[in-house]
């Protein structure tokens, strides 16, 4: 006959998240939370929740209008979930004016009107202009149709001959 002493179990921890990866990801949380606090006192919006779901229906609506090195360089300079809002969105098949533009961001919210989607907009894209700096402002511009500059808080100047 066999005898077996039962051995003692060991316990084997469960994996836990690196002090690293999490430091990135609240890292990460705080951009976005600063960008969504930058929409809030810039539109004037009484959460900041509100802002947050502002600013992902203007930039789900940028994400398909903006292309190429401009789209990965806006996704790249912005908070990693604000560039996955951009990057995410399939490009539309055709430009839109900057009037339908926020046409079509207000049919995307409820109770909106183009002068309440106007100033959605011009919050979010503002915001937006003084986060990613003036160059790359500039070349995200020149992929849109005349009239963005005003949604971008800048002067839309025509060239004079």
């Amino acid at each position: 006959m066999t005898v077996t002493t039962p051995q003692p179990r060991i316990a084997i921890p469960a994996p836990t998240a690196s002090a690293r990866p999490r430091a990135k990801s609240t890292a990460e949380d705080a951009g976005w939370l600063e960008l969504t606090e930058a929409v809030r006192e810039a539109g004037q919006y009484p959460t900041r929740a509100e802002a947050e779901r502002v600013t992902r229906i203007v930039l789900s609506a940028l994400g398909g209008h903006v292309t190429g090195d401009e789209r990965v360089a806006l996704a790249q300079a912005l908070p990693r979930e604000a560039g996955r809002v951009i990057a995410s969105q399939i490009p539309a098949t055709h430009p839109l004016t900057a009037r339908e533009f926020v046409e079509s961001v207000a049919t995307r919210i409820e109770g909106s009107t183009p002068a309440t989607a106007r100033w959605d907009v011009s919050s979010v894209l503002s915001t937006l202009s003084d986060r990613i700096g003036e160059p790359l402002t500039t070349r995200v511009l020149t992929q849109l149709p005349a009239g963005y500059a005003l949604l971008f808080g800048r002067a839309d100047l025509a060239a004079t001959a």
